[in-house]
């Protein structure tokens, strides 16, 4: 059974009829909450990380995430910039333009803010961040990975605005990406789940041509926008990132969603 909100996202729509392909029921959220008792037989999600929290112990599911400071523990190789946790508190006495954005939940939008002022006066001062230097990214590229390897991939945005375009349909780019995540699960792929997304994207840099690549953020994959990757083969990550608790791989009981 894939569980997923009432209200669904173009992704969502996608994943289920994938899901229906394969055999697999599709229910609302709200409609497994409200029932007497819990749906026999194993269970996956996709969806946000409240409602998945809220249905994970009814459902015996286990939500894999990536941790908190996995990007700023990347050495800058992989990162082409500073990145840093921190607090509200140490956004607000940035002194400099600092894009700032929660580790994994949406609960304020992630931004470059010009000073602290800008930030949303409701967050308590101790509310953990990412701090990162202002760079700019050409293109950027959203990348599903199963056991360190590229299950499905899109181009998202180029130069911040909205563009998808699938992975697989640009051959060059893909080898390029390819070749860099290789890169990066050999030196940081333990520290990730096992199904994950990594964005990563095109960084220009305005005293050398060309491009170099760099990671953006990691994501939930059971929260994450598909874009034009192959909805098969996201349902595939989705799937070992949002099922049943008892068929977790010992490896990835680190990243099982509190």
């Amino acid at each position: 059974m894939l569980v997923m909100p009432g209200r669904r996202t173009s992704t969502m729509e996608l994943l289920a009829i994938e899901a229906t392909r394969r055999g697999m029921t599709v229910r609302a959220a709200e409609e497994v909450s409200a029932a007497a008792e819990p749906a026999k037989g194993p269970a996956y999600w996709y969806g946000g990380p409240v409602a998945g929290a809220r249905l994970a112990a009814r459902l015996g599911l286990a939500l894999l995430e990536p941790a908190d400071d996995w990007l700023a523990g990347l050495p800058q190789e992989f990162t082409g910039r500073e990145v840093r946790v921190g607090t509200i508190a140490d956004a607000r006495a940035a002194e400099r333009p600092t894009f700032v954005k929660p580790p994994r939940d949406k609960s304020f939008p992630a931004a470059v803010y010009s000073n602290g002022s800008r930030l949303p006066a409701d967050l308590a001062p101790s509310t953990p961040v990412l701090l990162s230097e202002v760079v700019t990214f050409a293109a950027e590229y959203r990348l599903f990975l199963l056991d360190g390897q590229i299950a499905a991939g899109s181009r998202y945005a180029v130069f911040g605005r909205l563009d998808p375009f699938p992975l697989d349909r640009d051959g060059g780019i893909a080898a390029e990406i390819a070749e860099f995540v290789d890169r990066l699960v050999a030196g940081s792929g333990a520290a990730l789940p096992s199904a994950v997304v990594v964005d990563v994207g095109q960084l220009l840099d305005p005293y050398r041509p060309g491009h170099e690549w760099a990671v953006v953020e990691p994501n939930m994959a059971w929260f994450s926008h598909a874009y034009a990757a192959d909805p098969a083969r996201v349902l595939d990550v989705v799937l070992r990132a949002a099922g049943p608790r008892d068929r977790v791989r010992p490896r990835d009981q680190p990243f099982v969603r509190n």
